[in-house]
């Protein structure tokens, strides 16, 4: 038995690839009192058992730069710690046998080269040049990455122990963390049993590296850590004579992957309906174990899997593996700190591609650790998105039963989950399904996103086309432009500061004047050390020592995350108060006669001027009126507490039919939002994105004193922007954007977009993006004198560029 220390500056906890990669970057960053505790064997759980498949291009640009990381160190690993870990770049192939997968797997080709990843998009004849062993019956095209490749999993991750040790690291196998101590909301160290020997480890940091056992160990210490295994199935075949080394197959529309291996096909399935595992937690003795065969599950993939590759149907099955691997309500992976405990840091839930994942990701958390915050925007995999509710198990075994068979599914724009669904609903949710509603599912809260007209069906019909919602968005987004609507954003997250130290608090996170009358509306970001946008929101001062701070609702607990580890020793108090009040934003050129048929107050321009809030009478109720808007036009969101929701939006509605009022979803907001240029976190700013290359620079008041960000504001300022956020609009109206297109100036890919929609007033698809000045200081005026194209699934369309809201672009609807 290795002698463990009583004292550690982090202590990790599974010995998987994941485990593994986080303790040799904590190394390579000259840690040395390093601790990784393995319950049974290195890579005994999930790592033994992957298939080993190491692709480079991911949904996002970050995303990507961890994915590229991963195939960069195994190449070099090998040579660094002697240790062969069987990368290989024999590149990967997709297929499509359906004219909407062409039309995805060629916007991801278009995504690629923006990322800077090595893409050719194939016809058929050209796929089966490339793979001669494949039936082409059915294909309509291809997408090659020559520098894809595929691994051996767990002598990767041996690889990676074996270079944390020579760096100084601890590595001690079979050793089982019992539990996670911890004092005043911090960790403090792990308990530790051996056979019949116990002990503790003092450590400032723990990092929950546990696979499929990670969720229930968190659960110990009050962390949420939303995942569940699944059994995952694919075959080996006997070797197969005259097989050659071939790239990776995906042939997603038939639920399959292939890859050789020493002349034998390994074929792998990514089942629609999927099985989940071990609801009852997984047995204490597992170790290198598989699950029991399902043939008969896994028999309609191989049956097509025969007919797309002949070569099958000779050769005997010399392996059918089912293992379990763990998956996430999103299909992303967790990483970072949890919001419930200082110094608990996350590296789990892979779902399914955590060879591929695990060198980036170890890279990106040791850095985080070593720094405080994170080496670029790494939000889709933050663990501070999970939600509270989320642990619950039967919400996590429904919803992976779907998730696992998304990998492969079409990913359609706007495509919702159908599964475990309903979990959090405003108190208007009835009403809005009784006329119509067309719910979306964020953050676990269903919104309507759209209005189905009497007699239309109520549900997606997905497409990379004009979807079947399409006319249903332009129509709400032209009453909210030329009459009046009323959205429901119930699901804003709402959260109180108050106390006599709120106001000092606030003032130091947040960049904006703070300090203002008592009823006033800031638009303020809070900011990080490098001038990043860690928030965007508003805060309304309610009193002299108390103030609303309005936020995304898919970002609140990161945001409560935020807040609560600046407290310091300031006299405030942090509640979060989401669930108390609804918000029904009346937008629209008309909402102020609306207002005035249902309520005595007096809402002109001079008695109730934009940016401000008062209490109003409503009905026979009474709500908090807040003269903002996230559509670009005249209105009002109302906060009304939720006793008296569904009264408001009564009144409202019967008061508004006179008038044409017009229910309107999210996305017809979306539409609105982008056509002013109104930024989306997440998208447009994140944490990586400077707010004066965001644009933001008139939210931000250096005068007023000291707050977090401020010296990389004037810095920047002194030293001159070297991008800035650019509105495009297609001047073709036929195709449509999302995101991460292709921005091309004067014939060269310079980035991509950030977010788009259909701008539906301006009558084209509009987008936001980041263009890099060709000098630093470049004007708006040089910029602007360029050509600019956007790729659109290899199309290249012109695209007219402005630096300022092509959309009223003076704000006068707003202030009307």
């Amino acid at each position: 038995m290795i002698a463990l220390p009583s004292s550690a500056r982090a202590v990790i906890i599974g010995g998987g690839i994941s485990g593994c990669s986080v303790a040799y970057h904590l190394a390579r960053l000259g840690w040395t009192d390093i601790v990784l505790l393995e319950r049974k064997r290195l890579t005994s759980g999930t790592t033994w058992h992957a298939a080993g498949l190491v692709g480079q291009l991911r949904a996002s640009q970050n995303m990507t730069r961890l994915a590229k990381y991963s195939a960069d160190l195994y190449t070099r690993l090998e040579a660094e710690t002697g240790l062969a870990t069987g990368f290989r770049q024999c590149g990967s192939i997709t297929t499509a046998l359906t004219t909407e997968r062409r039309e995805e797997i060629f916007r991801q080709a278009s995504m690629a080269r923006a990322f800077g990843v090595e893409v050719r998009e194939l016809s058929p004849q050209e796929v089966g040049d490339l793979y001669p062993h494949l039936n082409l019956e059915g294909v309509v095209a291809g997408v090659h990455l020559p520098k894809d490749g595929q691994a051996d999993p767990a002598n990767i991750a041996l690889a990676l122990a074996k270079g944390a040790r020579s760096r100084g690291a601890l590595i001690a196998e079979g050793v089982k963390v019992t539990g996670v101590t911890r004092a005043e909301g911090r960790v403090t160290g792990v308990d530790w049993a051996q056979g019949d020997e116990t002990g503790h480890i003092a450590a400032d940091m723990v990092v929950n590296c546990g696979g499929m056992w990670g969720r229930d160990l968190a659960a110990q210490s009050g962390v949420t850590l939303p995942l569940h295994a699944c059994e995952h199935f694919y075959i080996v075949t006997e070797a197969i004579e005259g097989l050659t080394e071939l790239p990776v197959l995906r042939v997603p529309d038939e639920c399959a992957y292939y890859k050789t291996d020493a002349g034998k096909m390994l074929l792998g399935a990514f089942e629609p309906v999927a099985k989940p595992w071990g609801m009852g937690g997984i047995p204490e003795s597992f170790e290198f174990d598989q699950l029991p065969e399902d043939f008969d599950h896994f028999e309609p993939i191989l049956e097509k899997a025969t007919a797309r590759m002949p070569l099958l149907a000779r050769a005997g099955i010399h392996t059918f593996f089912n293992g379990p691997e763990s998956f996430t309500p999103d299909d992303r992976y967790y990483l970072g700190e949890a919001p419930e405990l200082r110094g608990y840091w996350v590296a789990a839930g892979y779902n399914s591609i955590g060879i591929a994942s695990s060198g980036g990701a170890g890279m990106a958390l040791a850095q985080w650790m070593e720094d405080g915050e994170p080496p670029f925007d790494l939000w889709e995999v933050d663990i501070r998105r999970a939600q509270p509710f989320q642990r619950n198990r039967r919400y996590l075994r429904e919803r992976v039963t779907e998730t696992l068979g998304l990998l492969y599914a079409d990913h359609f724009p706007y495509r919702q989950p159908a599964t475990a669904r309903g979990v959090r609903r405003s108190p208007l949710h009835e009403h809005l399904k009784a006329r119509g509603a067309v719910f979306g599912e964020a953050a676990g809260w269903e919104r309507a996103n759209w209005f189905a007209r009497d007699g239309q069906e109520r549900e997606y019909r997905y497409s990379w086309g004009r979807q079947n919602w399409f006319d249903n968005q332009r129509e709400e987004h032209m009453a909210l432009r030329t009459g009046v609507g009323l959205l429901d954003m119930s699901s804003f997250g709402k959260i109180r500061v108050e106390g006599p130290g709120a106001l000092p608090f606030l003032q130091r996170i947040c960049a904006g004047q703070i300090d203002v009358a008592v009823g006033l509306i800031v638009y303020t970001p809070m900011l990080n050390r490098q001038g990043g946008i860690e928030s965007d929101l508003t805060v309304t001062r309610l009193s002299e020592t108390a103030f609303l701070l309005v936020v995304p609702g898919a970002t609140l607990q990161r945001d409560l995350a935020w807040l609560r580890r600046h407290l310091r020793d300031d006299l405030a108090v942090i509640t979060d108060v989401t669930a108390a009040e609804a918000v029904l934003p009346l937008m629209g050129p008309k909402a102020r006669d609306v207002l005035a048929a249902v309520s005595p107050n007096n809402f002109s321009k001079v008695a109730f001027p934009f940016g401000t809030a008062q209490e109003i009478e409503i009905g026979l109720g009474l709500a908090r009126a807040h003269r903002v808007t996230y559509v670009g036009e005249l209105g009002w969101e109302l906060y009304v507490s939720t006793d008296q929701a569904a009264h408001v939006w009564e009144t409202l509605v019967e008061a508004g039919e006179p008038l044409g009022l017009r229910l309107c979803g999210l996305h017809a907001m979306d539409s609105c939002r982008i056509e002013k240029a109104y930024r989306h976190w997440g998208h447009d700013i994140t944490d990586e994105d400077h707010v004066l290359e965001a644009g933001l620079g008139f939210t931000v008041k250096t005068a007023k004193g000291d707050f977090i960000g401020r010296e990389a504001v004037l810095r920047k300022r002194e030293a001159g922007l070297s991008r800035r956020l650019v509105q495009f609009r297609l001047t073709d109206p036929r195709p449509l954007l999302f995101h991460n297109e292709p921005i091309l100036r004067d014939g060269h890919i310079v980035g991509q977009l950030s977010s788009g929609n259909y701008g539906h007033a301006l009558g084209g698809a509009v987008g936001l993006g980041y263009v890099p000045c060709m000098v630093r200081g470049e004007t708006g005026a040089e910029m602007m004198a360029s050509r600019y194209q956007i790729e659109v699934a290899g199309c290249l369309v012109d695209a007219e560029p402005s630096l300022t809201a092509m959309y009223d672009p003076k704000g006068e609807r707003v202030r009307a």
